[in-house]
């Protein structure tokens, strides 16, 4: 009788098989964040330069994709101020730190990361919740200055805490919040309807 162990089995194969693969795996890594990168950094085709928080950003379906995607309009400064591409990338990369800082995902989802506690903020900007366009920055401001008073639960309960943000910090995080808006997510969040557009 041959006892001999078939060459597939031996564990000699299968250590040589997992570097292989691991070593296979690791390059096909590299490649996709090399694609990946250039595809999500600001300034490319779905991710749109800092800037564009001086535009008006409308939400609108797509016939082509199936799906609701970014459109970007015609000038709407930001609390009417016109930022420089530098200015407006500090202004938005503040708010993000800030977002990160008092750890809003710990309730809140951005663009896919974070929780489910508290709403999506992906589009938080076109979110009727904020009654109309004219209204929205005022009302904005407000909630993140003083969300105990400004909060609309909705019968649930939830009322997000104050972080003791300033009014600074809290037209940092509407940029962030308005720039987020702009990025086209391939329709996420899902069956999102936006603000009025009416004054």
């Amino acid at each position: 009788m041959n006892n001999e162990m078939p060459w597939w089995a031996s564990e000699t194969f299968w250590k040589k098989t997992a570097i292989w693969v691991t070593a296979f795996m690791f390059v096909v890594l590299v490649i996709l964040t090399l694609d990946t990168i250039p595809q999500i950094t600001a300034g490319s085709e779905r991710v749109p330069a800092y800037a564009v928080i001086n535009k008006h950003i409308g939400y609108e379906f797509n016939d082509e994709r199936n799906m609701q995607v970014p459109v970007i309009g015609g000038d709407a400064p930001l609390f009417g101020k016109k930022l420089s591409e530098e200015d407006a990338e500090a202004l938005v990369s503040h708010g993000k730190k800030i977002t990160q800082g008092r750890n809003c995902m710990g309730c809140h989802t951005l663009l896919g990361n974070g929780s489910y506690f508290a709403p999506d903020l992906t589009k938080a900007w076109l979110d009727p919740g904020w009654s109309s366009e004219p209204e929205r920055e005022a009302l904005m401001i407000a909630f993140l200055m003083n969300p105990e008073e400004n909060a609309r639960s909705f019968g649930s309960g939830r009322v997000m805490p104050n972080l003791h943000i300033s009014e600074e910090e809290a037209k940092a995080v509407i940029a962030f919040l308005k720039w987020m808006s702009s990025i086209d997510t391939n329709g996420f969040p899902y069956n999102f309807t936006v603000i009025d557009k009416e004054s």
